[in-house]
C-alpha cells in the first residue's frame, strides 16, 4: 500500500508540543505546503496537505496548554496516532469533496490512516527525544 510514517507530522507534534497555537497552525499550513510539493503528482486538482497538518498542530498546542498529556514518549506516541488519524481524514475528505471518482475513498482511507498511525506513532518517539534535547539545548543557550 506505500505507508510510510508521517514524518513532518512526528516533527510537528514534537516541536507544537511547547509552543503557542497560532505558531502550530501556520507552522502546520507551512509543512503541508512543503509535503505537497514534495509529491505534486500533475493532478489539475489535488488535495493538500496543510489543511489536516495545520490541524494537527493547531490540536496538539491546545491538548498541551489545556494539559490534558504530559511531555513523555507515550503521551507524544498517542498524540502522533491521533494526528495521523485526522491527517488521513482530511485528505479522504478533500477527496471525496473534489468528487475524485474513486468509490473506495473511505475504505482505503480506513486502512491508510490505522497503518499509517500505528508507523508514525511507533517512530514518534525515536524521533521526538533527540529533538526535545536539541530544542532545550538551543534555549538554555538563548538564555
Amino acid at each position: 500500500m506505500g505507508i510510510a510514517p508521517n514524518w513532518l507530522l512526528i516533527w510537528l507534534v514534537a516541536w507544537s508540543v511547547n509552543r503557542p497555537v497560532i505558531l502550530s497552525v501556520m507552522v502546520g499550513i507551512a509543512l503541508g505546503f512543503i509535503q505537497d510539493s514534495m509529491t505534486f503528482s500533475g493532478m489539475s486538482i489535488a488535495p493538500t496537505h496543510a489543511l489536516g497538518l495545520a490541524i494537527s498542530g493547531g490540536l496538539t498546542s491546545l491538548l498541551q496548554k489545556q494539559r490534558y498529556v504530559q511531555e513523555d514518549f507515550i503521551s507524544i506516541a498517542l498524540i502522533v496516532f491521533g494526528m495521523a488519524v485526522i491527517v488521513e481524514t482530511m485528505h479522504a475528505v478533500q477527496l471525496t469533496a473534489m468528487g475524485s471518482g474513486m468509490d473506495n475513498v473511505w475504505v482505503l482511507q480506513q486502512r491508510i490512516a490505522l497503518s499509517s498511525a500505528i508507523l508514525s506513532s511507533l517512530w514518534s518517539p525515536v524521533i521526538y527525544f533527540p529533538l526535545s534535547r536539541w530544542w532545550r539545548s538551543l534555549e538554555r543557550k538563548e538564555d
